[in-house]
C-alpha cells in the first residue's frame, strides 16, 4: 500500500490547494503533483481539476474519497498492531469524556482487563471533538463520549446519562444565586442548550469552563455557584465544600459508545461498550 499517496489525496481534499498540501506535508509542490498523477494513473481517471478557482475534486475523487479514509485507518491500525506487538495477542486505544473519567476510568479498565487478559489497553480522557477526529482518523478504536459528529464512517449510540446539580459555596436558593459569581460550566452543546433555556439569566456570567475538575477546582478558590456532576455535588456537600441549590434543576448529559462501522459488532467493542453501560446503570 502506497499509504503516501492517500494521505497526500486525503490532504488535498481538505485544502483544495496543492501549495497548502505541500506546506502540510513538508513536500514541494512538485512532489504533490507526481503522487496525484502517480494514483491518478492507477485509477485512469482523474482524481482533480486545476483551474483559476482552485484544486476542485472530480466526480472519480468523490467517489474514492470514502475508500481513501477506510484505507488509511487500516494502515493506522495495521501500523499500532505490528510496533506495539510483544507478548499481548491484541491491542486496543480507547478514550473517554474528562469528567467521566474522574468516576468511571479506573472501574472500566479493571472490568476490561479481567475480560481480556491478553489485550493490551492504551487508555486517555479527553474532550468529544477530538476523540471524533482520532476516531475518523483511525488513532482510536473506540470512544465513550459526549457529543457524536454521526461521521459517515462511526457508529454511535447511546448508552446512557450522567447527571450535573448546581452547588453553590454558600447556601442560598436558586433565586440568591448571581450571575457576577456564577461559574456556568459548557461540557457540551446539549448541555449548554438547556442550561440557557433553563436558566437564561445565568448564561452571561463572566466565568466559563468545559471541565468538572476544573470548574470543582473555581468554585474552591472564587466561591460563587456552578454546575457539577453529581457524584461531585455530593462528595462537596459532604465534606461542608459547598451546598445543593435544590431548586436547581437537573440537567441531564446523554453519554454515547462511538467505533468505527466496520468493527462495530466485533465481540471485544460490544463487551467493553457492555461494561461501561453496567458501571453507568449502576447504583
Amino acid at each position: 500500500m502506497q499509504v503516501d499517496l492517500i494521505e497526500t489525496f486525503l490532504d488535498l481534499m481538505e485544502t483544495r490547494s496543492f501549495n497548502r498540501t505541500a506546506e502540510r506535508l513538508n513536500v514541494t509542490q512538485s512532489t504533490i503533483s507526481h503522487r496525484m498523477k502517480a494514483l491518478e494513473a492507477q485509477f485512469s481517471r482523474k482524481l482533480f481539476s486545476r483551474n483559476k478557482g482552485g484544486t476542485v475534486p472530480t466526480a472519480a475523487g468523490l467517489r474514492f474519497l470514502d475508500y481513501a479514509k477506510a484505507l488509511q485507518n487500516q494502515w493506522h491500525e495495521a501500523t499500532r498492531a505490528v510496533a506495539g506487538a510483544g507478548a499481548l495477542e491484541r491491542s486496543m486505544r480507547l478514550a473517554i469524556q474528562h469528567d467521566l473519567a474522574e468516576s468511571f476510568v479506573g472501574p472500566w479498565l479493571a472490568a476490561i482487563r479481567r475480560e481480556f487478559p491478553e489485550t493490551e489497553i492504551y487508555m486517555e480522557a479527553d474532550y468529544s471533538n477530538q476523540m471524533n477526529r482520532d476516531l475518523a482518523a483511525g488513532d482510536l478504536d473506540l470512544a465513550i463520549l459526549y457529543t457524536p459528529h454521526y461521521l459517515p464512517d462511526l457508529h454511535y449510540e447511546r448508552i446512557g446519562e450522567l447527571h450535573y446539580k448546581m452547588v453553590s459555596a454558600e447556601p442560598r436558593d436558586l433565586a440568591g444565586i448571581r450571575a457576577e459569581t456564577y461559574i456556568r460550566a459548557n461540557y457540551s452543546p446539549a448541555f449548554e442548550r438547556v442550561h440557557r433555556l433553563a436558566l437564561p439569566h445565568l448564561s452571561v456570567a463572566p466565568v466559563a469552563a468545559g471541565q468538572n475538575m476544573a470548574i470543582t477546582a473555581l468554585l474552591q478558590t472564587l466561591g460563587g455557584a456552578a454546575y457539577v456532576t453529581g457524584d461531585t455535588a455530593a462528595r462537596l456537600a459532604s465534606d461542608g465544600l459547598a451546598y445543593i441549590v435544590s431548586e436547581a434543576p437537573v440537567i441531564p448529559q446523554a453519554i454515547y459508545a462511538a467505533t468505527s462501522l466496520r468493527s462495530r459488532h466485533a465481540h471485544q467493542h460490544r463487551k467493553i461498550i457492555g461494561l461501561m453501560m453496567e458501571l453507568l446503570s449502576g447504583p
